[in-house]
């Protein structure tokens, strides 16, 4: 699959995002993806330790992706993941050796230019892989504040009783939104526990349109993004990931698998507010 389309544009009630989802014109080579977390257009300064205003030197346009209207907050539901330590040195040297390729990447959720922490592998490791990631299991959608309750309640009754799986990120993608104003590099799930997640963003579709919310795509692409660049640079990108898989090195190669993880259990955001909606027990 040469290319798929994600469109990210979720929004809390006070943040910007990217435009409005909408559907792109049929096209066996492009599918599109989920919208990336909350969190993406509001970013937890902490991360820098005070020295954010020194690496964002570049600020882009962002808009809404739906009218903020009083009263409305933003619906997000979505598995959280965190890459595991052992992984995130390889992905720390394949982020830099594309951050080389491809100008104007910037880490996801934090609007940092990659190529200032290209000298720093600890504090880009940090900063760009020790956050959560979100996988998304419907639409960021706006909601009125009487459905709250509603939409928390019947999201744990439908999926209250999960099991324990494995979730296999064993896929480099690059994806762009709909308008093509964003391309984003992500790691995506192809294989181990892309049945599960399915089943549950078919729970979620149910709860949506009991609420009469948009459900989520027909054809899901479970995964989480790492970077993004102004423009389609996704030519670009998917050129460098190509080139990377034909002539690996130590530094940068792409494993068949690139990390696993055990899922963790389901979070929905509602405005700034999180809920748990079902949670696995500590082993």
């Amino acid at each position: 699959m040469d290319a798929l389309i994600a469109s990210y544009g979720d929004s809390d009630s006070d943040s910007e995002s990217s435009p409005p989802l909408s559907t792109p014109p049929h096209n066996p080579a492009l599918a599109p993806l989920p919208p990336p977390p909350l969190s993406l257009l509001n970013p937890p300064n902490s991360l820098l330790g005070g020295t954010l205003d020194n690496l964002q030197t570049i600020q882009p346009t962002r808009v809404r992706s739906f009218p903020h209207v009083e009263g409305n907050y933003a619906l997000h539901v979505y598995i959280p993941v965190h890459v595991p330590q052992q992984a995130r040195k390889e992905a720390v040297q394949f982020l830099k050796k594309v951050s080389l390729n491809v100008p104007g990447l910037h880490v996801v959720d934090a609007d940092i230019p990659l190529d200032k922490l290209l000298n720093d592998d600890q504090k880009l490791e940090h900063i760009a892989l020790g956050r959560e990631f979100h996988i998304s299991l419907g639409r960021t959608v706006p909601i009125r504040v009487h459905q709250m309750d509603s939409i928390v309640n019947m999201l744990r009754q439908k999926l209250q009783f999960q099991k324990r799986y494995w979730i296999d990120f064993n896929k480099w993608e690059v994806f762009v939104n709909d308008d093509h104003t964003r391309a984003f590099l992500s790691i995506e799930v192809t294989t181990g526990g892309l049945s599960e997640i399915t089943k549950q963003i078919q729970a979620v579709n149910e709860v949506y349109r009991l609420h009469n919310l948009p459900e989520f795509y027909q054809d899901p692409r479970p995964h989480i993004s790492l970077t993004w660049a102004l423009g389609d640079a996704s030519d670009l990108l998917r050129k460098v990931v190509e080139e990377t898989k034909k002539h690996p090195d130590a530094r940068s190669s792409l494993p068949k698998r690139v990390f696993t993880v055990k899922f963790s259990g389901i979070e929905c955001k509602i405005g700034n507010k999180n809920y748990k909606i079902c949670k696995m027990p500590s082993e």
